[in-house]
């Protein structure tokens, strides 16, 4: 397995990141090879989340998706890494 971390800005306030998480979540869990993820608010202004795949190569077109996206009113990435699973729980 492998997974995507992903550091964000909330660039506006935490509940207007979760607002449009309601359209993300959906559009990532729907993704080939999806296995579990995690959306996580550090502070008020910036969260982090961590989204398990099967396979690289499905971890990977989600980084990309990540990279090239566009910014968003509530919300701006700072950080997209792929790393392989060494264990879980």
């Amino acid at each position: 397995m492998y997974a995507v971390v992903i550091d964000v800005t909330f660039k506006d306030d935490v509940a207007a990141a979760q607002a449009e998480l309601g359209g993300i979540v959906p559009q990532v869990s729907a993704a080939p090879g999806f296995v579990a993820g995690y959306w996580i608010a550090l502070s008020q202004t910036k969260g982090t989340s961590v989204v398990v795949f099967e396979s690289e190569e499905a971890a990977q077109a989600l980084a990309q998706m990540a990279q090239s996206g566009p910014a968003t009113m509530a919300v701006t990435t700072d950080r997209v890494e792929v790393g392989e699973v060494m264990a879980h729980a």
